[in-house]
């Protein structure tokens, strides 16, 4: 099994939204980032792998098998952290560990009463004291504590400083290090995606509208500035988010490699320059329509 996670034409259908009979594979020993504007079918895509929300339609595959008829051993295996964190507010972070092991098999208090050391978690506080940010990080001790082959974060970093975003990020960077394991990590912040992500999924309005190993890519998409008739119109005419400002114009080519030596020459007299775009430059132009 190559696939951590297979999902097959998953469709869920709401007033106002359908998630579009999506397919994507998630590889082993690696991490998707599942980027799309608020709306876009995320949380909806996340909670069907987390069984928290039925589909019309469409399948979903977890460890080779079907996560809904093997739910409790799929759930063992997996750690979740949610868009919004849920605890007894009265209850301190101590009880709260001990409250959740009981529902997973492989718990292990040794590890989480070191990521509560690590995070900085003070183990008498109640929950209801913590700030955002470690709300986060005692959801993330509590799903890593039963030592999962599979995370699936649904906008963890949103609404974090910089310090713990960088935090959450490094320990999920290093998390599939251990061999057989992936993280699944939805965000609308691409910077993050950028900075842990080996694969990138794009999902606009219920649909994928792009799926590829990050670093390809970006390898792919490049910003094009020319100046007036440095570019021929067939090229010219390829290229997407196309702007024409005081110093000539520029748009986005999707397959630069196949334009490198049609413009080398310009490049060379100085008429074409070549410019890497980010994460956010593809969703806009995916978002737009382009």
């Amino acid at each position: 099994m190559n696939h951590i996670v297979e999902i097959d034409n998953l469709r869920k259908v709401y007033k106002g939204f359908t998630l579009d009979n999506i397919s994507l594979n998630i590889p082993k020993d690696s991490i998707l980032g599942l980027i799309g504007p608020n709306g876009a079918g995320k949380t909806t895509t996340i909670k069907i792998l987390m069984d928290m929300i039925q589909p019309q339609s469409g399948s979903v595959r977890i460890f080779g098998m079907d996560h809904r008829k093997n739910i409790k051993h799929v759930r063992n295996r997996v750690g979740y952290v949610g868009e919004e964190q849920h605890f007894y507010g009265d209850k301190t972070v101590a009880w709260t560990g001990k409250f959740v092991s009981e529902f997973f098999d492989n718990w292990d208090t040794n590890m989480f009463q070191k990521l509560l050391t690590d995070f900085t978690i003070s183990r008498t506080k109640k929950t209801k004291e913590l700030s955002k940010g470690t709300k986060v990080k005692l959801s993330l001790a509590i799903a890593l504590s039963h030592n999962p082959e599979l995370m699936i974060l649904d906008e963890p970093t949103a609404g974090l400083d910089p310090v713990i975003r960088r935090e959450v990020l490094e320990l999920l960077r290093t998390f599939p290090e251990d061999g057989n394991k992936s993280v699944i990590i939805s965000s609308h912040i691409t910077d993050d995606i950028t900075r842990i992500a080996d694969y990138v999924a794009f999902l606009i309005e219920g649909k994928i509208a792009l799926s590829e190993p990050k670093d390809e890519l970006l390898s792919k998409w490049k910003r094009i500035h020319y100046k007036d008739g440095a570019l021929e119109d067939r090229i010219s005419n390829t290229l997407t988010s196309q702007k024409t400002h005081m110093f000539g114009n520029s748009g986005i080519t999707m397959d630069y490699p196949a334009l490198k030596e049609v413009i080398a020459e310009g490049v060379a007299r100085e008429e074409i320059k070549v410019e890497n775009v980010d994460l956010d430059d593809v969703l806009i132009a995916l978002v737009k329509g382009e």
